[in-house]
Parts: structure tokens; C-alpha cells; sequence
């Protein structure tokens, strides 16, 4: 059975932190902040606040390192994951995070320019095309 999948739109609580494993693959960490808008009178009120912890892998960690800082609000797809643990005092605690799919800012209120990351290939030729994984120029086309 595979992970419930999320869709979440909030607030990061803070800058996302940007760390790199012992065999140097990408991994960012964030916290948003959700809260459900409720009409009172005349006036809107925040009701009860939820704050996730978000994971993200690869090209993509850098990505949102380099775009998005505290405050904005961001789009974020992905699926939900439980852990618990027990903590040195023996207390146990359950907390939810999601494995990011895609990351992004919210246009609501914002305006945001996209550029197009350049990859390259197995092969050390640079291109723009994302599909063109290991194709060779010796292959005709279809």
C-alpha cells in the first residue's frame, strides 16, 4: 500500500534549509503553516493552526532553496508519512510529514518568474529537452 497522497497550500515558517548526504545527494527540509480562514462579523480570523514538515530530494532541493525563503506562500504535493518515536525520557510521540513531489509559490498574491534548470546528460552534452535521456544523434528520428 503506498503512501496517501497530500496537497497542501501554506506559509513557510522559516527558510528552507538546504543539507547534502555522505554521498553528496541534495535533501531540503521546510516547515509550513496552515491555518483554515473562518468569517466572523465582518472581520476573518485564522482557526486552527496545522504545521508540516516537508522533505524534498535532488535538484529539486536546491531549487527550492534558491527560490522560496520565509513567509511565501507555497504549493506543495506530495505524499504523507507517519513516524513515531519515544523520546529519552520514555514519552511517545507520533508526527506527520510529507515527501514532497512538487514545490512551488503560490500566484494568489505573488507574482513568480520560472527559468528553466539546464541538465546534463550521461553523455556530458548539456540540454534543455527533459525527455532526451541517453538518446544518441546516431538514432533516426520517428
Amino acid at each position: 500500500m503506498s503512501l496517501p497522497r497530500i496537497e497542501l497550500e501554506g506559509n513557510l515558517v522559516a527558510d528552507p534549509e538546504l543539507r547534502f548526504t555522505a554521498s553528496g545527494k541534495a535533501v531540503a527540509n521546510f516547515r509550513i503553516a496552515t491555518s483554515e480562514r473562518k468569517k466572523q462579523g465582518n472581520d476573518w480570523i485564522d482557526g486552527d493552526e496545522c504545521f508540516l514538515e516537508c522533505t524534498v530530494w535532488d535538484q529539486m532541493a536546491e531549487n527550492v532553496c534558491e527560490s522560496l525563503s520565509k513567509g511565501q506562500k507555497v504549493i506543495v504535493t506530495g505524499r504523507l508519512k507517519q513516524r513515531s518515536y519515544e523520546t529519552n525520557s520514555g514519552e511517545k510521540r507520533t508526527v506527520y510529514e510529507v515527501k514532497a513531489d512538487s514545490v512551488g509559490p503560490s500566484l494568489r498574491n505573488a507574482i513568480a518568474k520560472a527559468n528553466k534548470v539546464e541538465r546534463t546528460q550521461a553523455t556530458g552534452r548539456v540540454t534543455d529537452d527533459p525527455w532526451a535521456g541517453g538518446v544518441t544523434d546516431d538514432i533516426p528520428p520517428f
